[in-house]
C-alpha cells in the first residue's frame, strides 16, 4: 500500500511538472505573438534594391506601430477587417524606409523609401529626383566598382537630402538608363510614392502597378525598418552551419537605419 502511494504521488508531481511546461511554452507564444502582432516583425531583404543602405541578407526589424495598424500590418494570419482604415494610424514622414504589401497583390512584401506624399509631384530628369518642380539636392561622394547580375560595374553614390533636411546614400549607374527620366507622378490623397536607394536597380513607384510598384495606399503599409540587427552575404545556408560563420558581416550588426 505505501508502495502504492508513492507511485501516485510521484505520478502527480510528473503531472504538475508536465502542466507548468505547458503553460510556459503557451505563455511565452502568446507575448512573441503580441511583439509580433502589435510592436516589431523580422524581415530579411532578399535583393539589392535598396544598396547601399541594405544588402541583400541584411536581418532587419519593422515596427508596427510606427503607422498605426491595417488590415495588412496587424501580422495575423488572417487581414483584420478594417478596410481601407488604419487603427492609431500616423502618417510616414518623408525619407523613411517602410515595409509595405505590393499593391497589385496585397501579400507580396517590398522595402523602398519614401520620397513622395500626398499632394506632391514627382518626377526623375537625368537621374535626378525632383519634388514639386525642384530638384533634390544631391553630392558625389564616391565612386565603386559593384559587381551584380551583370558582372562588375561602375558605380556612383551620392547623398541625396530631402525637403526637410532628411539625408543618406544613394546609388547609380550612370546616365542613360530606363528610369532615368520619367513623366511628373501627382501623388493623390491617401497614397505615397516609393522608390529604391539603389536607383537603376529597383522596381518601385516609377513603374506602372501592373508592371511594378506603382502608387502605394496608405492602408499597404506595413511598419518603418527600424535597424539591421545581423546580415549573411549570399552563400549562407540554413542547412550548412559553416556557411554561416563563413558568410557573416558583423559590421552590419545592429545598424540602424536612415
Amino acid at each position: 500500500m505505501g508502495d502504492a502511494g508513492q507511485e501516485d504521488a510521484g505520478d502527480k508531481d510528473g503531472g504538475n511538472e508536465l502542466l507548468e511546461i505547458v503553460k510556459t511554452v503557451v505563455f511565452a507564444l502568446l507575448i512573441a505573438l503580441v511583439l509580433r502582432t502589435l510592436l516589431f516583425q523580422p524581415f530579411t531583404i532578399p535583393s539589392a534594391s535598396m544598396e547601399p543602405n541594405l544588402y541583400e541578407g541584411d536581418y532587419i526589424v519593422v515596427s508596427k506601430w510606427s503607422y498605426g495598424y491595417s488590415k495588412f500590418s496587424s501580422g495575423l494570419p488572417v487581414n483584420l477587417p478594417l478596410g481601407d482604415s488604419r487603427l492609431f494610424g500616423s502618417a510616414p514622414a518623408r525619407g523613411d524606409i517602410v515595409v509595405f504589401k505590393l499593391p497589385r497583390d496585397d501579400r507580396t512584401d517590398y522595402i523602398k523609401r519614401v520620397v513622395g506624399l500626398p499632394g506632391d509631384r514627382i518626377q526623375v530628369i537625368n537621374n535626378r529626383l525632383h519634388i514639386n518642380g525642384q530638384p533634390v539636392d544631391n553630392r558625389e561622394i564616391s565612386r565603386e566598382v559593384v559587381r551584380d547580375v551583370f558582372g562588375p560595374r561602375d558605380t556612383v553614390q551620392l547623398r541625396e537630402t530631402l525637403p526637410g533636411g532628411r539625408s543618406y546614400i544613394i546609388q547609380d549607374f550612370g546616365p542613360g538608363n530606363e528610369l532615368d527620366d520619367t513623366p511628373v507622378y501627382e501623388v493623390p490623397v491617401g497614397y505615397y510614392f516609393m522608390m529604391g536607394d539603389n536607383r537603376d536597380n529597383s522596381i518601385d513607384s516609377r513603374v506602372d502597378e501592373m508592371n511594378g510598384v506603382g502608387l502605394v495606399p496608405d492602408e499597404n503599409l506595413v511598419g518603418r525598418a527600424q535597424i539591421i540587427l545581423f546580415s549573411w552575404s549570399p552563400g549562407a545556408s540554413l542547412w550548412n552551419p559553416v556557411s554561416w560563420f563563413a558568410n557573416l558581416r558583423p559590421s552590419r550588426f545592429f545598424k540602424p537605419l536612415d
